[in-house]
């Protein structure tokens, strides 16, 4: 649950300074306000814009990023009213038109599933957050949310339950162990992406504790997957993209050389890995024992990984 809020506590911070000029303005403007927490504000720019041209899809994002910032804020039952309005206008809109048809439905429908689940578990309803996340699944299989959904239900539910097997059927370098071959180990997934900053800011620390510990039988795999481009956004096949991920490999996470690299996006959709990097520690067991999408410390991370290896 802490790890939950502070996930949520970042989203404000998230308002600041990611607003573009291609951007609808609604968008631009309601994250400004939000980023000055001036919610008042962010849901009067909401109303005019609805006043003037209807329920539209820019509108209904802007009004998932104030649930959003409301839910940062503490303001749970404002941010589950807030969610549970866009949630049923975007479902609405769905009549006639597919998810990803264009691209702020699917934000503001995945944003509101995850302040729906957010807002019930800090309420003490985390049963009904789960259940609501895996009809929301199934709902919601095979489309850009999906992983996000994932994401939020292993939140809630992942730690202490056997870690998912991996696809290992595509790799980069030395082939990976399947998870139930690692039993007795502990074991770190790495799970990030040719294109991410934060992993690479990342690989450094995974990196540190594997030179410490993998004489204690400590073991990282760094899953990723393709995403259809290469560098500079430009579209690539396959095959190159593969060929870019072991050259990004090598020049950004030279202490990762050895690692096992499992190419699949079905170990980031089963994973849930929407948020890169995510951390996800396995016990001598195969029981997960953290799951922490974004960027963790040495500090935070060592004493988890030491105590794990120290169990026997």
């Amino acid at each position: 649950m802490k790890r939950l809020a502070g996930v949520s506590s970042a989203i404000v911070l998230l308002a600041v300074g990611m607003a573009s000029a291609q951007q609808p303005p609604i968008i631009t403007n309601v994250r400004a306000a939000i980023a000055k927490q001036d919610f008042g504000e962010a849901e009067r720019l909401v109303a005019a814009h609805r006043a003037a041209n209807g329920v539209t899809p820019p509108m209904l994002e802007a009004l998932s990023w104030i649930s959003r910032g409301a839910l940062a804020a503490k303001q749970g039952p404002k941010a589950e009213a807030l969610a549970q309005q866009a949630y049923d206008l975007g479902v609405a809109a769905l009549k006639g038109r597919t998810l990803d048809a264009e691209p702020h439905l699917p934000v503001a429908i995945g944003a509101a599933i995850e302040v729906l689940a957010k807002a019930a578990a800090e309420r003490g309803a985390r049963a009904d957050a789960v259940s609501f996340l895996q009809r929301e699944l199934a709902t919601f299989a095979n489309t850009s949310i999906h992983t996000r959904i994932q994401k939020n239900l292993n939140l809630l539910s992942l730690e202490g339950t056997p870690a998912p097997e991996l696809d290992l059927s595509e790799h980069i370098g030395k082939a990976s162990p399947t998870l139930a071959s690692l039993r007795g180990k502990v074991t770190l997934l790495f799970f990030w992406a040719h294109w991410c900053s934060d992993c690479k800011a990342q690989g450094p620390v995974v990196a540190s504790l594997m030179a410490k510990y993998a004489s204690q039988g400590l073991v990282v795999v760094a899953p990723t997957q393709r995403y259809g481009y290469v560098a500079g956004g430009k579209a690539a096949a396959a095959a190159d993209e593969t060929r870019y991920i072991a050259e990004v490999q090598r020049a950004s996470y030279p202490g990762l050389a050895q690692v096992a690299v499992p190419v699949s996006d079905r170990n980031h959709k089963r994973y849930g890995v929407s948020t890169t990097p995510t951390l996800v520690v396995v016990d001598r067991k195969g029981v997960v024992r953290l799951y922490n999408p974004g960027q963790m410390s040495e500090q935070a991370l060592e004493p988890l990984v030491k105590r794990l290896l120290s169990e026997s």
